[in-house]
């Protein structure tokens, strides 16, 4: 652990706050809009509750938002100048995603889509790694306990835009792009010019230019299969969950696991915040994270052993927590492994495929183990990828605590 004379340069509270609220923001942007509004705008243009049209829309819109992320982020490595990209980004996804309410057909709402998906990663993007031009290592752990925020405020977003009798279909839309813009633009204003020379000045840790981080460092390698791990069974909790509890209880709702959604989010980000300072006062980034996916893994064992609803919900709750903060204090801490301040926007853009890639193997993997094994199957193996993520990122904690 090195120690210097001079102590280092920190950011003040309110900037780590604004850039939390405008990644926040970003989930604002997308959670009530793919979760409630794009399937209630489908069933109006087709009349029914068609599954294929929200299945393609939403694939062509991952491919999208994948690619977008790792291309806008590298624009913004190369033409500098990433609160430019993410103004320019933020005002003309807002405009899109009014411009859905205009559709007519779903062919022209699947275009809309994929055009919106573009234009909020040409702010999502270069967000992400503003912030690792701005927050040192030793804010991150907090840096990445305000994260955590991130989906609670998606999901009371979500509730708060179809509240009855607040706004009509034609408006929510509106709503939804006013709540962005109201949460992203204070970075913007107040945040410019607060890179820390340290952090953006260029490295060169290989002999060739522009090389993938996964070819010169294995840290950066294991820090991205841990996530996809940990992504892959949260995806699968959140898409089957209620057809889980369904199983176990006939007569359990919607409300009841929205419910449970809510309660993991209440108990998560005051937890988060509590692990993220702590490590940053104690200088072991990596240890929570490496608590956290084992913890994730047990909680899946005792939901694959569970026989009655109590000891089901009971699982979920420590699988559900511990995935949340593990997700959000590993946001910030990639910004740590990343050797090239010059390539760390598209070096996030890789990492965030962890969050698109999910959502293509999740389908598959159930439809080959559920009717065979069961949920229980599902929630092994699961376990043994929460287990392997945790195997991981241990191998990481005395390394990099060392060079904190």
């Amino acid at each position: 652990m090195t120690t210097d004379a001079a102590p280092a340069p920190r950011q003040p509270l309110w900037l780590l706050l604004l850039l939390a609220l405008g990644v926040a923001g970003g989930a604002v942007a997308y959670v009530p809009f793919l979760t409630v509004l794009l399937p209630t705008r489908i069933a109006e243009l087709t009349g029914s509750d068609d599954v294929a049209a929200l299945s393609y829309a939403t694939f062509a819109g991952a491919i999208v938002a994948s690619l977008a992320n790792i291309g806008f982020g590298w624009l913004s490595d190369r033409r500098g100048g990433r609160p430019v990209w993410i103004a320019l980004g933020l005002v003309l996804s807002c405009c899109l995603l009014v411009a859905i309410r205009f559709t007519a057909t779903v062919t022209e709402l699947i275009i809309v889509i994929m055009a919106w998906q573009l234009c909020l990663n040409m702010m999502l993007g270069p967000l992400a790694a503003w912030a690792g031009d701005c927050v040192p290592d030793e804010q991150k752990g907090l840096l990445g306990g305000l994260f955590a925020f991130a989906p609670a405020l998606g999901a009371l977003a979500s509730a708060f835009v179809t509240a009855p009798g607040l706004a009509g279909r034609d408006t929510q839309l509106t709503l939804v792009a006013l709540l962005v813009l109201a949460m992203v633009a204070p970075v913007l204003i107040f945040g410019r010019g607060r890179e820390l020379p340290h952090l953006i000045k260029p490295t060169a840790t290989s002999a060739t230019p522009n090389r993938l981080p996964w070819m010169s460092d294995p840290a950066v390698t294991r820090m991205w299969f841990a996530r996809l791990l940990v992504q892959i069974a949260e995806a699968a909790l959140f898409a089957f969950l209620l057809f889980w509890l369904r199983s176990l209880s006939p007569g359990y709702g919607e409300n009841d696991a929205a419910r449970i959604f809510s309660l993991v989010l209440t108990i998560a980000v005051p937890l988060a915040l509590v692990a993220g300072r702590w490590s940053d006062r104690v200088q072991r980034p990596i240890l929570p994270l490496a608590i956290c996916a084992g913890l994730s893994a047990a909680g899946l064992v005792l939901m694959a052993a569970a026989a009655e609803i109590a000891a089901a919900i009971g699982g979920y709750l420590l699988f559900g927590i511990a995935s949340v903060i593990f997700l959000s204090l590993h946001s910030s801490q990639t910004l740590r492994v990343l050797p090239r301040p010059q390539d760390r926007g598209r070096d996030l853009g890789l990492f965030n495929l962890t969050n698109t890639v999910p959502s293509m193997i999740i389908p598959w993997l159930t439809l080959s183990l559920v009717p065979s094994f069961g949920f229980g199957g599902l929630f092994w193996l699961l376990a043994a990828l929460c287990a392997a993520a945790c195997a991981l990122v241990a191998t990481l904690v005395r390394p990099i605590a060392q060079k904190a």
